[in-house]
């Protein structure tokens, strides 16, 4: 069985339950008529327990092992993707993917955080935490894609910009801004979308676009929950009551208008239906290319330095 998390508990039951139907010798008689009955009551209990998420159980949806990264992005919603290496500057920031490819007939850059899942990949892609070289990469590819009059697609799935000492030495600070001032006057469109967890400045690194979207159950946030909790309360065991301060899901930050729209997940969230966010999510960079396409550059990025400036006010 797939990992599920603690409030699913009641969902997994009845899929157990199936499972056990299934290789059950001799069959029960009745086995259609109850696999149609558990699995009846499975969907109609994740529809229930998913309409009701705290936010805290969004932190820990958006963190899912199995939920879809930028790699799984790049293969399924994307055609064609050739990857760029390096800044540079003399480092290649493995946290950080990046390069050319098509999405249907458009060719466009994209550029996204990643996580990495075995042990040894997580390592070398330092927990998708990018270091200065990492912006600096997005950045070269940013510069390439206003060169060649390609839209920007940035996925964000991060914990934050890495906090090492290394990291600082070599002008994470620096790196961060340099990337938010090339996106807000890059001259031409840009489409950003929160896949999974968009930690502090270095989800926002990337993220400064004419459209801002989040998955569903996706996290966007100053800080994380654990952070935040530290600073305020001097443990990170108050990471629960911190998510609900931080208001740091898509319905409240699409309330306070810091983001542009959701993109909808299957039921029970994008790690339990891969096809179908893969659908939706090239669905809704279709849509958004054709009504970018629609202003001239001059408009776009006066459109994209007003709707940040406003936020707040």
């Amino acid at each position: 069985m797939e990992q599920y998390l603690d409030f699913e508990q009641s969902i997994y039951t009845r899929l157990e339950k199936m499972e056990e139907l299934k290789k059950a010798v001799p069959a029960p008689k009745n086995l259609s008529k109850e696999l149609n009955r558990l699995e009846a009551e499975a969907e109609k209990e994740t529809k229930k327990i998913y309409k009701n998420l705290s936010p805290w159980q969004k932190v820990l949806v958006a963190r899912h092992p199995n939920r879809p990264h930028t790699v799984d992005y790049l293969d399924q919603v994307f055609d064609g993707f050739e990857e760029f290496h390096g800044d540079r500057l003399g480092d290649d920031d493995h946290a950080i993917v990046g390069g050319f490819a098509f999405l249907n007939e458009y060719p466009v850059v994209v550029i996204g955080h990643e996580k990495g899942r075995e042990t040894s990949e997580r390592v070398k892609r330092n927990f998708g935490m990018p270091h200065p070289s990492g912006f600096r990469k997005a950045n070269r590819l940013m510069k390439l894609a206003e060169k060649f009059n390609l839209p920007v697609i940035t996925l964000i799935d991060t914990p934050g910009a890495y906090p090492g000492v290394k990291a600082e030495y070599s002008g994470q600070h620096e790196a961060i801004a340099r990337s938010l001032e090339i996106m807000s006057d890059l001259n031409t469109p840009i489409i950003n979308l929160v896949i999974g967890e968009g930690g502090s400045g270095g989800g926002f690194g990337i993220g400064l676009a004419d459209t801002v979207a989040m998955l569903e159950y996706s996290i966007y946030s100053v800080a994380s929950p654990e952070a935040c909790a530290s600073i305020l309360w001097r443990t990170a065991d108050n990471a629960e009551q911190a998510a609900e301060a931080l208001k740091l899901d898509a319905i409240n930050l699409n309330n306070l208008s810091i983001i542009d729209q959701i993109v909808s997940e299957p039921i029970g969230g994008a790690h339990r239906n891969h096809q179908e966010t893969y659908k939706n999510v090239k669905n809704f960079f279709l849509d958004e290319l054709l009504k970018l396409s629609k202003f001239s550059i001059t408009d776009l990025t006066a459109k994209r330095y007003k709707k940040f400036i406003d936020i707040g006010v």
